[in-house]
């Protein structure tokens, strides 16, 4: 009798985590490396909200909170999702975990049988399969190519949906690629989900706030209240509120669903941190006023960072409408010879020989489920991206 579980058989570790981790292990060792595959904002957590978890430590809210979140928390959730995205939830439709993982997580575990299937659009974030894997269930990828601006078709979701579907997952902005679907490229969407009334959406808007120039974001039930009574909307505030650490994802839907993740989560965790929670109350109720000016940061390296990786020889790097990734294909350079005298014969390899010769650590594309392209985090500061990609550029130039 095999000692571990056999669903760890179909999971594979986290590559972006991967990444991180021998950035850090080669700066250890004297290595001069940039590592660009976190996906964290650099930013600091505002003043207004670390002052409220110091306050919340001096006011001794520090127990154990109820599974579901704090009541203060749980109600400001609430009044973002009518104030930001005109949706009406009361509190007890929201629930709090630690970071969107567990959200996600929870919702899987919750719902998911042996031979459920769930639609993923490709490229996607490295945890969605996985999560779905391990619950039981049977990822479906559908291609939403580069052509297409790595936005899925309405037909191309209505082909990949059987009697099987249980979920379809939906990230805009996404992870990688920074795509973001307009009102009517969502209406599309919904209409195919609305002639399929067994599929489940689960919505994840973590980069909600981070779109660029005029473009206006909205999630799916938002488009379409029709499918209010089966969607869960994902959302935190690590991203726009540069809380990473902090632990704090949070959703909304319908209250069986609530209630059974509740029911999963206080036999796993319990509460989220008590100290996090009063911080991502002052997230929520405060001034927003940081968001707007992260953003116009954020956008200028994006267009730093578009501009100086297409002028890297073989690189395609299309602009992408939020987020702080770009996803840029290699194509170019598959079949020629790195510095080193390797051939680079897939996206892996490029950024194999891409953080050997330059030191530059970027996330092969492939582990997002579409290449050759590989995806740069452009959270960090202009001087770091542009030396980045000037090395992208050189390396880029040195392959024959």
């Amino acid at each position: 009798m095999a000692f571990l579980a056999d669903a760890l058989s179909r999971v594979k570790p986290s590559a972006t985590i991967a990444v991180s981790q021998k950035a850090r292990e080669l700066k250890a060792k004297g290595r001069d490396v940039i590592g660009l595959g976190a996906g964290e904002p650099d930013f600091d957590t505002p003043d207004n909200i670390k002052k409220a978890a110091i306050d919340a430590i001096n006011r001794g809210e520090t127990k154990y909170t109820p599974v579901s979140g704090i009541p203060e928390l749980r109600e400001a959730i609430a009044r973002k999702f009518k104030r930001e995205n005109n949706l009406e939830y009361t509190a007890a439709q929201t629930i709090v975990g630690t970071g969107g993982k567990q959200i996600l997580f929870n919702a899987f575990m919750a719902t998911m049988n042996p031979g459920d299937e769930v639609v993923i659009p490709a490229p996607y974030w490295v945890s969605y399969p996985e999560m779905v894997s391990i619950c039981g269930g049977t990822p479906v990828f559908v291609e939403a190519t580069q052509a297409n601006n790595f936005k899925l078709t309405a037909e191309d979701l209505d082909k990949a949906i059987t009697d099987k579907t249980k979920w379809f997952i939906f990230n805009s902005p996404s992870n990688p690629s920074g795509a973001a679907y307009s009102h009517a490229e969502l209406k599309a969407l919904t209409d195919v989900l609305l002639k399929h009334p067994h599929v489940w959406v689960l919505t994840d808007d973590m980069y909600e706030h981070l779109t660029y120039g005029d473009f206006k974001f909205a999630t799916p039930v938002e488009v379409e209240p029709k499918l209010y009574d089966r969607t869960l909307t994902m959302n935190g505030v690590s991203k726009a509120y540069a809380m990473t650490g902090w632990r704090i994802g949070y959703a909304a839907g319908p209250l069986a669903l609530i209630k059974a993740m509740d029911m999963i989560q206080g036999q796993q965790t319990s509460g989220a941190c008590s100290i996090a929670q009063w911080a991502a109350v002052e997230a929520l109720n405060g001034t927003q006023d940081f968001i707007p000016e992260n953003k116009k940061i954020f956008e200028g390296r994006r267009d730093l960072v578009v501009s100086m990786l297409n002028q890297a020889k073989g690189i395609e790097c299309p602009s992408p409408e939020g987020a702080f990734y770009v996803y840029p294909s290699c194509k170019g350079l598959i079949g020629k010879t790195a510095p080193s005298g390797k051939v680079i014969e897939t996206d892996e390899d490029f950024v194999s020989e891409l953080l050997e010769s330059e030191g530059v650590a970027v996330v092969h594309g492939s582990a997002f489920g579409l290449g050759p392209n590989f995806r740069i985090s452009y959270a960090t500061s202009e001087e770091l991206l542009e030396e980045a990609c000037k090395r992208i550029q050189r390396f880029c130039g040195a392959c024959k």
